[in-house]
């Protein structure tokens, strides 16, 4: 058994420690049954569920699940869309994200895939220094798609 401050109380019967437990105002924990003897710890179990919830949170909040954002754009962009793009990307790299960024094309575009290219390497470029490309560009049916990951 196990004492509220984390010492170790011996080895004591099952009544023994419901006894200790009621005379000190707590409950009876019972951390794990696959030993021999059982291990069990004397705990306020509303704060020790507390504790258990907030351990939980924080490990969830540390554990940064990998997200990535879409930036879309089309192979005729002006040069102000292009920049608030490239700064929509620049900020998500900055905030630990990956960046999906797809140019599609629609109609008679296709035949330009070239200019699609271009603007790829031309976002690429203003990103260099805050992230880089994972992969090749990929042509997927009527767009070209690039992942880029920040470093």
């Amino acid at each position: 058994m196990i004492d509220e401050e984390g010492q170790q109380a011996g080895v004591v019967t099952v009544e023994k420690a419901r006894e200790m437990a009621s005379q000190r105002g707590l409950d009876l924990l019972l951390v794990t049954d696959s030993t021999v003897p059982p291990v069990c710890k004397l705990v306020n179990y509303g704060q020790f569920k507390y504790q258990q919830q907030k351990k939980d949170k924080q490990n969830k909040k540390n554990t940064k699940s990998q997200v990535t954002k879409e930036v879309k754009m089309g192979p005729k962009i002006s040069s102000n869309d292009f920049q608030i793009k490239l700064n929509r990307g620049i900020e998500f790299l900055q905030k630990g994200y990956k960046v999906k960024l797809s140019i599609n094309f629609r109609g008679r575009e296709i035949m330009h895939m070239e200019l699609g290219r271009v603007l790829l390497d031309k976002y690429i470029k203003g990103i260099q220094e805050i992230g880089a490309s994972a992969a090749d560009v990929a042509a997927a049916g009527k767009s070209l798609v690039v992942i880029l990951s920040p470093k």
